[in-house]
């Protein structure tokens, strides 16, 4: 059976298990193209495995994974990025001590598939240079090209995480917890930078930021001990009490 036309991904029953203990309990998502969905909950619901299952970083013990009506459910994770999904730390600024133009420079090379070939004409690298420059300018890092990323402050080092990730080129960009960490000010750049780059691609995040979440997102779905608890907007399951409960406890419900 294919996936329907509308969503770019979907999960069927998706279900992982460690020893005995399931972490992720036939869960069925269900992504639409061209949308900002987010997938929340609180510790341990199983948001990250959730991820490392889309991305084939886990093996899936039972259900199946689609990506544009395909089933991708044992995939390769390079294959899975090379369809075009790519999760933000897969490829973010692992080199700390090139500057930020360089490590875009760097994932630009990735997608080409010269990666690291670092004899390369000169030419070449001089046409990346004009894509990295485009994406930093994209992503309001342009006049930080020439830092040495060691030095970038935190906001921008995540800046630069989603640079990386465009660089690739994602047709679904993964994000895991893209404002953990960050003050008020680089959470509503990045917020923003996140709408951005969704204009024109679907984004599915892992966000605990609330703010953020009731701001950009167009669908959530709630997880809960690993199975899904709720799904709709912000509007639709914020209030609901099973999900204040899950969020706040019994004793707040």
């Amino acid at each position: 059976m294919e996936s329907s036309g509308d969503y770019i991904l979907e999960t069927r029953n998706l279900t992982k298990e460690f020893k005995g203990f399931v972490a992720v309990s036939d869960v069925n998502l269900r992504v639409k193209r061209g949308t900002i969905h987010a997938l929340i909950g609180p510790n341990g619901a199983g948001k990250t495995t959730v991820f490392n299952l889309l991305t084939r970083f886990l093996p899936v013990t039972g259900g199946a994974i689609f990506y544009r009506g395909h089933d991708i459910t044992h995939e390769k994770p390079a294959q899975v990025a090379r369809r075009g999904i790519v999760r933000s730390f897969q490829i973010s600024a692992v080199f700390p001590h090139l500057t930020v133009l360089e490590n875009v420079r760097i994932a630009l090379q990735r997608r080409l598939g010269t990666s690291f070939h670092f004899w390369k004409s000169e030419r070449t690298l001089e046409v990346l240079n004009d894509q990295a420059h485009e994406l930093l300018e994209a992503v309001g890092l342009r006049e930080f090209a020439d830092y040495v990323t060691v030095e970038l402050p935190y906001g921008r080092k995540r800046a630069l995480e989603i640079a990386t990730t465009l660089a690739m080129d994602p047709e679904l960009m993964l994000l895991d917890e893209p404002t953990q960490g960050m003050g008020h000010e680089d959470v509503d750049r990045v917020k923003e930078l996140i709408k951005k780059v969704a204009a024109n691609r679907t984004v599915l995040m892992v966000e605990h930021n609330m703010h953020v979440v009731s701001d950009i997102s167009d669908v959530i779905t709630v997880l809960a001990r690993g199975s899904v608890l709720a799904e709709g907007s912000y509007g639709e399951v914020s209030g609901r009490p099973e999900v204040i409960e899950a969020y706040l406890g019994t004793a707040h419900a």
